[in-house]
């Protein structure tokens, strides 16, 4: 049986390595901000735009784009009679710092809805939670000034980075989504996160039928925001 100090030592390590995984994933992937993909044809109906928000989890690390969830979920939309196009902006690496410094180029894809899923990159390298949390409140803040409806996607953090912090982090998101009325996806990663057969080798980024699952996730809520902004237009 392993000693508690050898648990910590292997606990930290572990920790070192997901910080060194997700800092290799902005490295290599980042880039300038992804454009907006062409409509098929002129003659299709589109009643509005999505725009996924994110690090490399919602930009589909290690896959292609059309594995990673924005893309499965505007397939799921549009087999349900939802005409919406989904834009994958997620940047590999990315802090809700640096999502924030990009809202006003985000605004210029024309986004009627946002869903944000930031942050998880900030639990990882031990950002001070209170950061993360002014700066995705202020990212709220300002789509919701904008008219745009928010779908915000919770994280959860690693145990081992402290009562304290865990619950700070985690608690952050309900808060904001109560305070600035978004519609609030507990947990971006729900019933993906530390099952090895729909994760890749590195623990963390999700496999191709790993972002089935989150496109599950993540569905109804978008739904939600689609109702939620049809009332608006209406």
């Amino acid at each position: 049986m392993m000693t508690r100090s050898f648990q910590t030592i292997v606990q930290r390590i572990f920790m070192l390595m997901c910080i060194m995984i997700l800092i290799a994933c902005g490295e290599e992937e980042r880039a300038e901000a992804p454009q907006a993909p062409p409509r098929d044809s002129a003659s299709e109906t589109i009643e509005g735009t999505i725009v996924a928000v994110g690090d490399s989890l919602t930009a589909g690390y290690g896959l292609s784009e059309g594995q990673a969830y924005p893309a499965l979920l505007e397939n799921r939309l549009r087999q349900n009679g939802y005409p919406f196009k989904v834009v994958n902006a997620g940047i590999s690496g990315e802090t809700s710092s640096e999502a924030r410094s990009r809202i006003e180029w985000i605004m210029s894809l024309n986004p009627d809805i946002v869903v944000l899923g930031t942050g998880a990159n900030d639990g990882l390298r031990g950002i001070d939670p209170a950061l993360t949390r002014e700066n995705i409140d202020a990212i709220v803040a300002y789509f919701n000034n904008q008219g745009v409806v928010v779908v915000l996607a919770g994280m959860k953090m690693v145990k081992n980075m402290g009562r304290e912090f865990t619950e700070a982090f985690e608690g952050l998101y309900p808060a904001i989504a109560a305070d600035k009325n978004a519609i609030l996806i507990p947990f971006l990663l729900e019933g993906v996160a530390a099952e090895p057969s729909l994760n890749q080798p590195d623990g963390i980024h999700p496999t191709a039928e790993g972002y089935e699952k989150v496109t599950d996730v993540v569905y109804p809520y978008v739904v939600e925001a689609i109702e939620r902004f049809r009332g608006k237009a209406g």
